[in-house]
């Protein structure tokens, strides 16, 4: 009988070992063939990606972008403070040649409004071919053409005076919103005096441009309503509203409920030029008499229907609130001697005004 065992029937057989397996090396773990990426560009510095700048993410670099240029800029130039204009830009000016008056498609834009909404020439209306709304622009026009010359001398006015200031810098400087219109002849008024005058723009989604009458350093154009906003109360010692639209209105009544609610810390001068006007726009008597207003708050403006009046307004008030100080402190002899007038043909009552003048040495 043999001593070698045999395997029981049906015993599983036994399996053999695995074979070890070798680990991958670098060389097999890179595709055969493979190149090498190209060499990679310098990624952009930050603030000069305008991928990023353009961006929801670089929002806040923009806003406070146009808190600091402007800031810087006025800065250069020596603005210490300002006089804003508002009203209308819509109406084009009529200039000596006394074409007619051209109302224009939407505030700040360049591209007329349609013929049926254009005032009647008067032949249209002599041969009855003007609609109603025609006839009453036309009417509306030769009010609006006196109120853009009105908004020319008076910022004439204001800057002649303004350069005779006594000062290192420059001094209620005209500001106006740069575009067409009223803000066009607040510009040009200042520039005709020779002073420094300022356009705060708006970049709006149709074709505008800043009027020409803007001091190319002081030629601002801003994304933000708001930042534009913060620049018109951040500066501005006085206020003349004329006739406008709803960018007016808006602009208006943000500047006085600021005062109204004392959040200005300064006190500024606010005139509303042209009575008939803004009586037949607004009804402020009825929103006294409803209780939504005090009566008190209309004391937060003065009407004014002449340059020469809202001059006086804007004279007295800027030399009440900021200029009686520093002028009780100079020697008027110093300022008026002979050969070195600084008020350039100015007297000292004409610069103050003649209640002014009179409270002197008291």
């Amino acid at each position: 009988m043999s001593n070698i065992s045999t395997p029981a029937k049906n015993a599983p057989a036994k399996k053999k070992p695995a074979a070890k397996q070798a680990k991958p090396t670098i060389k097999a773990a890179i595709a055969p063939n493979s190149a090498p990426p190209p060499p990679l560009e310098s990624a952009p510095l930050a603030y000069e990606n305008p991928a990023f700048l353009d961006s929801s993410d670089g929002r806040p670099i923009r806003i406070v972008s146009e808190y600091l240029e402007p800031l810087a800029r006025f800065r250069r130039e020596q603005i210490l403070d300002t006089v804003v204009f508002f009203g209308s830009a819509r109406f084009r000016g009529r200039e000596e040649a006394d074409h007619a008056l051209e109302l224009l498609d939407n505030t700040g834009s360049t591209k007329p409004a349609p013929h049926e909404e254009q005032p009647a020439r008067p032949d249209e209306i002599a041969h009855g071919q003007a609609s109603t709304l025609q006839r009453k622009r036309a009417a509306a026009a030769i009010e609006m053409a006196r109120y853009y010359e009105d908004a020319r001398k008076l910022a004439h006015m204001l800057t002649r005076w303004s350069l005779a200031i006594p000062s290192n810098k420059h001094r209620f400087v005209v500001t106006s919103g740069g575009g067409p219109g009223i803000m066009e002849a607040a510009n040009r008024g200042a520039h005709e005096a020779g002073g420094k005058t300022i356009g705060l723009n708006i970049r709006l989604p149709f074709e505008q441009a800043p009027n020409r009458y803007i001091t190319p350093a002081l030629n601002f154009e801003f994304h933000y309503f708001f930042m534009r906003k913060l620049w018109f109360a951040y500066m501005a010692k006085a206020l003349v509203v004329f006739p406008g639209g709803f960018g007016t209105l808006d602009e208006m009544f943000e500047i006085l409920t600021l005062v109204q609610t004392k959040k200005l810390a300064k006190k500024i001068t606010v005139v509303l030029y042209g009575s008939n006007y803004w009586e037949r726009v607004i009804n402020l008597d009825a929103l006294v008499d409803t209780g939504a207003i005090s009566p008190k708050d209309f004391d937060l403006f003065q009407p004014a229907d002449t340059p020469e009046e809202a001059f006086e307004i804007l004279r007295r008030g800027l030399t009440e609130n900021y200029l009686a100080d520093e002028i009780a402190a100079a020697d008027v002899a110093q300022i008026t001697k002979s050969g070195e007038d600084l008020l350039a043909g100015w007297t000292v009552e004409d610069f103050l005004g003649p209640e002014l003048a009179k409270t002197r040495g008291r």
